[in-house]
């Protein structure tokens, strides 16, 4: 292939990219409005998830904040509606490049990824999220009360949820890892005190800096990470 070739190829993977790119940011938009109608309903709802039977009042400090939460949950809710078209276009992209066997491989890979990443995150929101709430209220005496501010709240819940999301892939991470040959199952079996010590660092990034949100994360990821390694071998 001549050089000229060559960049007449990468122009037109460059055009199809961008075009993949355009239609999924318009299929979010038009979604978009309609979005804004159910973003309140699904706010009080989350809400309500996460502080359980706890009787707190969430304040906000500022005119508009409660507003741009709900500009924030339409926006990410028209992002999951439009969640099966989006990976449909990126698909449609990747597709031509893959042989047969890549094509049966990555999309099981992305079917039991998907699977994983919407575990985490409703792992986070009914079981982690309303932990971190109640272990927070546990410190209120009889001249301490907790006051939450709304955004703190749901900032910590959208980001915790995407955090778990993340870190429940390590079994795919893992599995592909060892099935693709680029480390073996014994290589990383014997480096866990490694492991251990990344993922907390990991979850102390991911997460806000408190110990107890820290191990939250660190310790199912960790598990995770054994039910990956526990599966690749059993795979062989």
């Amino acid at each position: 292939m001549s050089d000229e070739e060559k960049d007449e190829s990468l122009i037109s993977h460059l055009e199809a990219l961008r075009k993949t790119i355009l239609k999924c940011l318009y299929s979010v938009a038009i979604v978009l409005p309609f979005m804004f109608y159910f973003a309140p309903k699904v706010l009080n709802y989350f809400i309500k998830i996460l502080l359980g039977g706890n009787k707190v009042t969430l304040n906000f400090f500022s005119p508009a904040e409660v507003f741009i939460i709900q500009i924030k949950m339409a926006v990410l809710l028209s992002v999951i509606v439009c969640f099966p078209y989006i990976a449909k276009q990126l698909w449609n992209f990747i597709l031509p490049a893959l042989y047969e066997g890549e094509k049966k491989f990555i999309k099981s890979l992305v079917l039991i990824s998907s699977f994983l990443f919407t575990a985490g995150v409703v792992f986070c929101i009914f079981m982690i999220l309303p932990l971190i709430i109640n272990f927070g209220l546990s410190f209120q005496a009889e001249n301490i009360q907790a006051v939450f501010r709304i955004s703190e709240v749901i900032n910590l819940g959208l980001w915790l949820s995407l955090a778990f999301g993340l870190m429940f892939q390590l079994p795919v991470i893992t599995f592909y890892l060892i099935k693709s040959d680029i480390v073996t199952y014994s290589s990383i079996a014997e480096k866990r005190p490694y492991v251990v010590v990344a993922l907390l660092v990991l979850a102390g990034i991911l997460t806000p800096p408190d110990i107890v949100s820290q191990l939250m994360l660190a310790i199912p990821s960790y598990l995770l990470f054994e039910s990956g390694l526990l599966f690749a071998k059993f795979s062989n």
